[in-house]
């Protein structure tokens, strides 16, 4: 270990892990090799060795068959004897074949070399020997019966030979596969305490380098108390993901908060100056622009106008709507109206809301559907600060849609996260959807991407809704719509519906 403190801790986990591999690996091949030279060991055993030995027993037996036959046709003169014999005689033949294939000892080759040779001769004289004794000359054959006894007996030692010469070469490898699996076990005793020694070595690392460091960042050792559940007080990883987990957590919320007030300084910083603009604005304009209104009613009704000449006026009169009501959009968000909160059912808006834009909705040609299971509970609110809220909202649906459209209004109501109990209002336009790298700045103020918008709807509607303690969310993809989500908080409860 005091040599390897010189490397780093990957270098160091690096070297004993490629150390234990090279341990395992070299057993590994050694198993392989070994195990493949006990497969083709055996394979020479079965395939050679043994089945020649078979061969040779059948071949002995085979010749120890024929002994007899001749002598029992000598004292019967039955040809029943003679077909035997030349049954065993044609075994003798196939076994001495399938011996010639099976041995692959050059002496094994030359003995039965010489059994065929020798059992000719002995088929030959066997032949004279049955022809003598047909031929009644029975003195002549039991003479020539004798010489064939004798080669007899000399085939019979060749073939015990034979046996005896595979039965050698079988025992010659049985004790080769026998060493080779004593120097196996051998290798496989020297690789154990190489391997232990470098299991332990990696060991000591992990717990000393890995391991208990873990610990200490897992668990407040120093007020010697856990930081952790107690059931996760033997998982030191368990026990750090938790905490890690929570320090995520932490920096999460952190930078959320952080973000939020950040967007609340800029908002802020807007506020203040929308405000002295506003004020600025309301007292330099709106006074001659009432004045200019008065005195443009006054001349419509007193003049007799041409009809290019009233369509002149009618354009004027809405240019000064238009201005007047962007004075007024300046003047309401620099200086918010006090709620008069009341308890309400926020379908009772949502019902007030359509009936008042019927006809601008009749006019754009936008079908509305709205989907309600049952009124929503009551919560406190501003009717008309809320009713203001969604008519901005379905206004922008219906300018996005152009002309035709499709608006869906879903209530619902209950439990979400940690804002508790809410009632929500979802606003769904079948319109072209905003684009990803605007959808953040719509609620900005003076955002806008209408010619004559003033861009301070969305902002007010989210000023309306904070001042219930309340949000607004927007869900869109291009191509698939707009979805405006608008929420409050809700004491009541009511049932929880998804769409």
């Amino acid at each position: 270990m005091r040599r390897l403190a010189f490397l780093t801790l990957r270098s160091r986990l690096f070297v004993l892990l490629l150390a234990l591999v090279a341990v395992n690996c070299a057993g590994a091949v050694i198993t392989i090799w070994t195990t493949s030279r006990t497969l083709e060991l055996s394979e020479s055993v079965v395939k050679r060795d043994v089945q020649a030995l078979l061969a040779a027993e059948k071949l002995g037996s085979a010749l120890v068959m024929q002994k007899g036959y001749v002598t029992y046709y000598y004292l019967t003169g039955d040809e029943q004897w003679l077909t035997r014999l030349r049954e065993h005689q044609m075994a003798f033949h196939h076994w001495l074949g399938v011996a010639q294939e099976r041995t692959r000892m050059e002496e094994g080759r030359q003995i039965l070399y010489e059994i065929g040779e020798a059992y000719a001769d002995f088929e030959a004289g066997r032949d004279q020997v049955i022809a003598l004794y047909r031929e009644g000359r029975k003195d002549e054959g039991a003479h020539r019966h004798w010489t064939v006894r004798d080669q007899f007996h000399n085939i019979y030692a060749l073939t015990k030979r034979f046996k005896n010469l595979h039965e050698q070469q079988i025992q010659h490898n049985q004790g080769l596969f026998t060493r080779k699996a004593h120097r196996l076990t051998a290798l496989a005793w020297a690789a154990l305490p190489v391997a232990l020694l470098v299991g332990v070595s990696l060991a000591v690392v992990l717990w000393s380098q890995i391991l208990e460091p873990i610990r200490r960042l897992a668990f407040d050792q120093e007020k010697g108390i856990f930081t952790v559940p107690a059931e996760d007080a033997r998982d030191e990883v368990k026990a750090l993901s938790r905490r890690m987990h929570s320090l995520l957590e932490d920096v999460d919320r952190a930078h959320e908060e952080l973000e939020e007030s950040r967007e609340h300084l800029i908002q802020s910083e807007k506020l203040a100056m929308v405000g002295k603009l506003a004020a600025s604005v309301a007292h330099s304009i709106r006074n001659p622009l009432t004045s200019v209104k008065m005195r443009l009613f006054s001349l419509e009704r007193s003049l007799n106008l041409a009809p290019t000449q009233r369509e002149d006026f009618e354009v004027i009169a809405e240019e000064i709507g238009h201005i007047d009501t962007i004075v007024g959009n300046f003047l309401e968000f620099s200086r918010p109206p006090k709620l008069k909160m009341q308890p309400l059912s926020l379908s009772d808006v949502v019902d007030m809301t359509l009936q008042l834009l019927k006809h601008r909705l009749e006019s754009y040609g936008v079908r509305v559907e709205l989907d309600r299971k049952g009124r929503l509970p009551k919560t406190l609110l501003d009717p008309d600060q809320m009713k203001e809220v969604l008519v901005n909202l379905i206004l922008n649906a219906c300018e996005a849609m152009g002309e035709g459209g499709h608006i869906r209004i879903v209530e619902e109501s209950g439990m979400m996260g940690d804002h508790g109990y809410v009632v929500l209002v979802r606003i769904k336009d079948s319109g072209p959807g905003i684009p990803d790298e605007i959808k953040d700045k719509i609620f900005e103020p003076f955002f806008s991407t209408k010619e004559e918008g003033s861009g301070l709807g969305l902002a007010i509607a989210r000023r309306i809704l904070q001042d219930h303690r309340g949000w607004i969310h927007v869900h869109s993809k291009p191509g698939q719509g707009t979805t405006f989500v608008v929420g409050l908080p809700c004491e009541e409860r009511g049932l929880w519906l998804r769409s």
